[in-house]
């Protein structure tokens, strides 16, 4: 099968030059500003193997989703576009606006019915080659845990008397605040969920079978709950970029943030990091999480160009040249050991070996989002308790599933 894929691929990246040199460049949309650089070697790279140009042209996050429905709708959109996953990319596909990618070379063969998941739509089509993944972490100061004779928790249990001791020595354990909305939830309950839950279990609480008020449920947000004393005095006024700051500045000894973070909390730190310890009793977990893909535009003026360099992106080839120069943090999805040896993203995949790994949980329940991150906020300013954080997510989910 790799050799006939590697055969495909060659034939068709060798049709390329003439087809491009005479119909011009392709663009690739993105919402990652700060990636330039890294995926313009990506793009050089593509261009000195095949004589295909491919432009970059990032536009600012919060704008993005709303300037590609707008470029999309007037058919004025990206030749590529990095594509959400679940239902914000999915939205696209089932408008007609993606390249179908189960019938691009290698999406079915290199990837992982977990991996395409996250870029399946309601009939079946994938609508976009996976490309990133993201996971969670709790990055430490190696400095502060050898001057207070720390050791990397193993348990939860372990990281509770860490912090205890962080505490009586001064220092404050963790950098995280609720400022930003999103990565209380994101970050920190995200990042111990797979602690407690199976991706199994998952999809049972997804579909009303299991209730979101039950005693695992309690249990996690009693665990979250556990954590408060530790938080900042200031957490209130805490996003995740001064949480980060704070951090590297030396202010706290941990911050639990995710792996695209890595670059900016080792800035000047002697950083270490590991998956959040589950509690003793309780299978290991790991946060995995599928970030983006890249997708085709069905209406590009350069189809073949297109499908060509999805072809490559779904190769173990294109596969590793993309791990070799996507910024840190980033963990390629692709069902082949691609990552440089060595590297950030080897270390971090370590992490999650042997470990029960799954995505956010809240990702194919987003009606829930705002939910968690208030009920989680008022757990943290006191107003909530554990339980009654529970039965609020789970009466939001039931009122859900009563209009479907």
């Amino acid at each position: 099968m790799k050799k006939l894929l590697a055969i495909v691929l060659a034939l068709t990246l060798l049709a390329l030059p003439t087809l491009v040199l005479a119909d011009g460049e392709l663009t690739l949309g993105s919402w990652r500003t700060e990636d330039g650089e890294a995926v313009g070697a990506l793009l050089a790279k593509y261009e000195e193997l095949t004589g295909v140009k491919i432009v970059y042209q990032p536009t600012v996050s919060t704008q993005y989703n709303a300037t590609l429905r707008q470029q999309l709708d007037g058919g004025i959109g990206p030749d590529l576009f990095y594509s959400r996953t679940y239902s914000g990319g999915a939205e696209l596909c089932e408008n007609g606006f993606n390249v179908y990618c189960e019938e691009i070379p290698g999406v079915k063969e290199n990837f992982t019915a977990t991996a395409l998941e996250g870029f399946t739509d309601k009939d079946g089509h994938v609508f976009a080659v996976p490309f990133a993944a993201v996971s969670h972490f709790v990055y430490y100061n190696k400095q502060i845990f050898a001057d207070n004779g720390i050791e990397v928790p193993k348990t939860f249990e372990e990281f509770l008397a860490a912090c205890d001791k962080l505490k009586a020595a001064g220092i404050t354990p963790l950098a995280n605040g609720i400022a930003g909305n999103w990565d209380i939830l994101e970050c920190v309950l995200c990042s111990m969920v797979p602690n407690y839950i199976t991706a199994e279990e998952r999809v049972a609480y997804e579909t009303g079978e299991k209730k979101l008020n039950d005693e695992v449920w309690l249990k996690i947000f009693e665990d979250f709950a556990k954590l408060v004393p530790y938080l900042p005095e200031t957490y209130a006024s805490i996003d995740e970029e001064q949480a980060d700051m704070m951090f590297t500045l030396g202010q706290a000894a941990m911050v639990i943030d995710g792996s695209w973070s890595y670059s900016a909390v080792s800035d000047g730190v002697d950083v270490g990091f590991f998956s959040f310890p589950a509690p003793e009793g309780y299978a290991a977990g790991f946060s995995l999480h599928p970030d983006f893909g890249i997708a085709g535009n069905a209406a590009s003026a350069h189809p073949e160009e297109v499908k060509a360099f999805l072809t490559w992106l779904a190769s173990p080839e294109g596969a590793k040249i993309a791990a070799e120069v996507i910024p840190a943090g980033f963990l390629p999805l692709i069902n082949a050991d691609v990552a440089p040896e060595g590297s950030i993203i080897s270390a971090m995949n370590a992490e999650g070996e042997g470990k029960n790994a799954d995505r956010r949980f809240v990702w194919n329940m987003l009606a829930l989002y705002d939910t968690y991150v208030s009920e989680l906020n008022a757990i943290v300013r006191g107003e909530q308790t554990p339980a009654g954080a529970a039965d609020a997510v789970n009466a939001a989910w039931e009122a859900e599933l009563a209009k479907k």
